[in-house]
């Protein structure tokens, strides 16, 4: 009998498959940080995580051209898979790991858009043992997903609607959806400091991410809430005060189109990972648990 994932309610990936695409992410991802092959990475990620892996690869091989066979790799155990079941594509599963970089819990979002894709990780989330939540799973070891698009009325905000009010909140500090935090109303902080120096002054644009690139993902927790992954994108062009020249990293050198005699605009993108409540919670704002940014083009002028 044929199942076909893209009219029945089945496991996103076998039980015994998830294991195998761990690790040829692993595999790969090593061996692109070895050579600082921008290409190779793109082999097992996509979406935000290729985003900033790519750019970071290319960064890193302008100052070694030749690789960096010293690379420490990555080994990521005791993985414990959250797997929901879906109809239709893409389809989406978590791997929830320990790593040899950290003590904390590294969580990789694995997507794909059909049955004969491979299985490429989208987002990374670094959290503590004591903030990865409880996941709904049923009585066959299967979780919850919850819908990328449209209303999910059990919840206390939209998932296809919260990068479009971050990044309204982080430009204007309007809106209640959001709790305080580093990601939030710190971030808003620590911009104020630079907006005007004597040597400088900077403006930040922050736009909200679109399109199946950048498709949020979402799974049910015990609790009635849901952990959700998102993408946006920001801005930030720093201008000179006149005496002064910007004096970029060799990092975003080697990303920088132009030439940077007055200033620098650079374009990051960031991935993070927030609990959003239930409806009924009797805190409905929704929490910051990680958020990854890294920079991914430069333009001096």
């Amino acid at each position: 009998m044929t199942v076909h994932g893209e009219r029945e309610n089945i496991p996103s990936i076998a039980k015994g498959e998830a294991p195998k695409a761990l690790k040829r992410f692993t595999d790969v991802y090593n061996k692109s940080y070895s050579k600082l092959d921008p290409a190779l990475a793109g082999q097992v990620q996509t979406g935000p995580l290729l985003d900033i892996s790519a750019a970071d690869l290319k960064a890193q091989h302008a100052d070694k051209p030749d690789g960096n066979p010293d690379y420490p790799p990555l080994k990521l155990g005791d993985a414990r898979y959250v797997i929901p079941k879906q109809v239709g594509w893409p389809k989406f599963f978590v791997a929830n790991t320990e790593s040899n970089r950290d003590d904390n819990r590294w969580l990789l979002v694995f997507t794909r858009d059909g049955a004969n894709e491979p299985w490429k990780a989208a987002y990374l989330s670094i959290l503590s043992q004591d903030e990865v939540p409880d996941f709904q799973i049923d009585k066959d070891g299967w979780a919850k997903s919850v819908p990328a698009e449209g209303a999910t009325p059990k919840l206390a905000s939209r998932p296809d609607e919260l990068s479009a009010e971050y990044t309204e909140y982080l430009m204007t500090g309007k809106g209640e959806v959001f709790a305080d935090g580093q990601a939030t109303s710190g971030l808003r902080t620590s911009r104020k400091k630079f907006l005007r120096t004597p040597k400088f002054w900077t403006e930040y644009i922050d736009t909200a991410a679109e399109g199946a690139r950048y498709a949020p993902v979402g799974l049910r927790l015990s609790d009635g809430g849901a952990l959700v992954f998102f993408t946006s994108h920001h801005r930030q062009k720093q201008t000179m005060a006149k005496g002064y020249r910007p004096n970029p990293t060799p990092q975003i050198k080697a990303l920088m189109t132009g030439e940077a005699k007055k200033s620098v605009t650079l374009t990051r993108v960031s991935e993070s990972a927030v609990r959003v409540p239930a409806k009924d919670a009797a805190d409905p704002k929704v929490v910051f648990l990680n958020r990854l940014e890294g920079v991914t083009a430069a333009k001096g002028e």
